[in-house]
């Protein structure tokens, strides 16, 4: 099987799946893959560190990430680049390499996309509860589709996004290719 090679852009935190999540870069490595990016129309992936910082020596990424797509960016008032980045498809690091410039390089395989899979019974309070979270929160859902609280993929990536969970469980919830067991497993986390 062949694996696509992408740059990694290791944090303390986690992206998931259609979640949005703000970056400021100012390393030279960082830089360089936004340029490239840029260039290419590509990518980068996001995965959680294990051991390290996010700046200065290229840290040991987790084997599992999301790819980063960049919607936005913009010069700080600090002079630094800030980036507006959506997370798209979830992959799994075969190996790393890093580069000479310190920039940590994965062989990836793409997992599983979601399918079309609708909230089972036992888990449609997810869909609720999410629903009220979001609304509390406000949350504009004027502009989202009518039954997209009963897609079991969306909902789940949605809680795991804003519930108060640890990096580390949001990791294994990448992990797992099986929506509803991702449903259950958050469902435990709840009670």
């Amino acid at each position: 099987m062949a694996h696509e090679s992408m740059p990694l852009f290791p944090l303390h935190q986690v992206l998931l799946p259609g979640a949005a999540m703000d970056l400021r870069v100012f390393e030279r490595r960082y830089l360089d893959l936004v340029r490239d990016c840029g260039r290419s129309g590509g990518g980068f992936g996001i995965c959680l560190i294990l051991e390290g910082n996010e700046a200065g020596a290229p840290a040991t990424p987790a084997a599992y990430g999301t790819e980063a797509r960049i919607e936005d960016f913009d010069t700080g008032n600090d002079g630094l680049l800030t980036l507006r980045v959506r997370g798209h498809r979830r992959f799994h690091a075969i190996r790393t390499r890093v580069r000479d410039n310190g920039l940590v390089m994965a062989d990836v395989e793409w997992l599983r996309a979601d399918g079309e899979d609708v909230l089972r019974p036992e888990h449609a309070l997810l869909g609720t509860l999410l629903q009220t979270m979001m609304e509390k929160t406000g949350t504009d859902l004027n502009g989202l589709p009518a039954r997209i609280f009963e897609q079991a993929g969306w909902v789940g990536w949605r809680l795991a996004q804003i519930l108060p969970i640890t990096p580390e469980q949001r990791v294994s919830i990448l992990q797992e290719d099986d929506v509803h067991a991702r449903l259950q497993r958050l469902l435990e986390w709840i009670d």
